[in-house]
């Protein structure tokens, strides 16, 4: 997208989102490709790309775009979360034990929290 504006980018994110809302995850994808290409630094875009691919069951992808994301916020409760949740589909009960209780320790949610199974 040679001619894209900052707006673009903008316009490109919101749609994205509203696709992912609509369960077209691979549509968000392909939107967000360009924000990031273009803006790599944009964590907001990486994070919304990691929870489509999550969507979308490209778990490698989303692992990747998710471990990017809390390289950089490594306080992101959410990330975290989502992380573990990539690490469950992927059957990686270790991985996704770890991010399960460092989201519910960032930020104890009862859905971080019940996920963290610190009982056991």
């Amino acid at each position: 997208m040679s001619d894209a504006t900052p707006e673009t980018y903008v316009i490109d994110f919101r749609a994205a989102e509203q696709l992912l809302a609509a369960r077209d995850p691979r549509g968000a994808v392909k939107l967000l490709d360009d924000v990031v290409a273009a803006h790599p630094e944009n964590t907001a875009a990486r994070l919304l790309r990691a929870r489509a691919f999550f969507a979308a069951a490209q778990l490698r992808a989303a692992e990747l775009e998710f471990s990017i994301v809390l390289e950089r916020e490594p306080d992101n409760a959410f990330a975290h979360f989502a992380l573990a949740r990539t690490y469950e589909r992927a059957a990686r009960p270790q991985q996704a034990r770890r991010h399960f209780r460092l989201a519910a320790a960032l930020d104890p949610q009862p859905e971080y929290v019940a996920a963290a199974r610190f009982e056991e």
